[in-house]
């Protein structure tokens, strides 16, 4: 069988001008006792030989690598996609004059110079979806970016308005109050309540439908929202409990029937999800789910049972694994896929969770989530099989650059 070929991206340091950065190298040639190519494929004792930014070939090794060109690991699968990384997710990312705000971009915001960055790409997560905070009933823009590269977010851009983003469930009403009278801030507002923030929701839908047909009933990202309801954008929610994720799954069945519409969705934080997977299966909605927490407690007092990702596997649910971008090392988006796994999810399922399910979710399967020839050469090393408590990623290629060595000596 040939040889993949495919190259690699360095991260620059921080405060490093691009102009003043040698150009990384970008060719390798990697042997590997198990190349993970896509969750059930793999190829035993094989290599991946790297030369640009993409990937060529994949298969037998070559004898003519350099010794500075050879990698020798245990185990290579495809760079991990995280579609819910919840990076810059303080105030300042938010508009906070009012609570629909479409035409928001998480990427107009990003820091580039986060040390969460690097934290991510060290944990093997190349790829992720980053959303403006749920702090308004309809947030923005979410963009799909690589962890690593060019200080220019611009040039980390794998998908950009990615998904419509937004929030169920109390989060977007906390901080408000009614006016009782006069108002004394732009605070004094709806929603002040679950029900308040499905209305906006509602509103926002039916406001967007209205105006093909009266541009007195447009608002500004009006036609953002009407992508949303044609499916042209894919519609984020957040919703971590039972009465949230219903409220969700039915706004998107009421555009379908009420307003024409077909609209795609994603839920993500969907803790609770495992109650009623049967709706979720009716409805179409893929699943993003948050991390296993040691107690079972999750955002907004939801409930997260320790099997759910084979209950929604089982299902049929689509399913992917986040980490949230939290910094503790229990919450690292890999473990997420070994807790799957003390769930019941099969070890090829929970491998697809993390990679090729995401990425298909966030539309850009084309380019990674899988070992393939002419995608992006983001591939993560591991010095044991993957997804095992005891192995470790012991080296990080993105982009064809490595940006974590497995040769360092700790």
């Amino acid at each position: 069988m040939p040889l993949l070929a495919f190259v690699a991206a360095a991260t620059l340091s921080p405060g490093t001008p691009p102009t003043d950065r040698q150009e990384p190298k970008r060719s390798w040639t990697i042997f590997a006792d198990e190349i993970y190519v896509a969750p059930g494929k793999r190829i035993s004792n094989g290599a991946i030989v790297v030369g640009g930014k993409t990937i060529g070939v994949v298969g037998v090794g070559r004898d003519d690598a350099r010794d500075d060109e050879l990698l020798k690991v245990h185990a290579v699968t495809a760079g991990l996609v995280d579609a819910s990384v919840r990076i810059d997710a303080s105030q300042r990312s938010v508009e906070q004059s009012s609570e629909v705000t479409p035409r928001i971009r998480a990427a107009e915001s990003l820091d580039p110079f986060s040390i969460d960055w690097e934290r991510e790409l060290r944990r093997g997560v190349t790829t992720a979806l980053v959303c403006p905070p749920d702090m308004d009933v309809i947030g923005g823009l979410g963009v799909v970016v690589k962890t690593g590269g060019p200080e220019d977010a611009a040039h980390r851009t794998l998908k950009p308005d990615a998904v419509l983003r937004g929030a169920m469930g109390s989060q977007p009403s906390v901080g408000n109050h009614p006016a009782f009278g006069r108002p004394t801030d732009f605070y004094s507002r709806r929603p002040t309540t679950r029900m308040g923030v499905e209305w906006e929701w509602r509103k926002a839908f039916y406001d967007a439908a209205a105006s093909r047909r009266d541009a007195a009933r447009a608002f500004d990202g009006s036609d953002v929202v009407l992508r949303a309801l044609t499916g042209d954008l894919t519609i984020a929610v957040q919703a971590w409990t039972t009465q949230d994720i219903r409220t969700a799954v039915f706004l998107k069945e009421e555009i379908e029937r009420e307003l024409g519409g077909k609209p795609r969705m994603i839920v993500d934080a969907a803790a609770e999800a495992w109650k009623e997977p049967q709706l979720l299966v009716r409805s179409g909605v893929a699943v993003v789910l948050p991390p296993f927490p040691a107690s079972g407690r999750t955002g907004e007092g939801s409930f997260m049972a320790w099997d759910v990702a084979k209950r929604l596997h089982d299902q049929g649910v689509p399913i992917a694994l986040s980490s949230h971008g939290r910094p503790e090392f229990e919450d690292r988006l890999a473990m997420q896929a070994v807790y799957a796994m003390r769930g019941g999810l099969a070890f090829e399922d929970a491998l697809a969770a993390v990679t090729v399910t995401p990425a298909k979710m966030l539309g850009v399967d084309g380019r990674v989530g899988t070992i393939e020839v002419g995608k992006d050469a983001d591939l993560v090393l591991w010095n044991g099989p993957p997804l095992e408590p005891s192995s470790r990623i012991v080296g990080v290629i993105l982009d064809g650059a490595l940006v974590v060595d497995p040769r360092a000596k700790e």
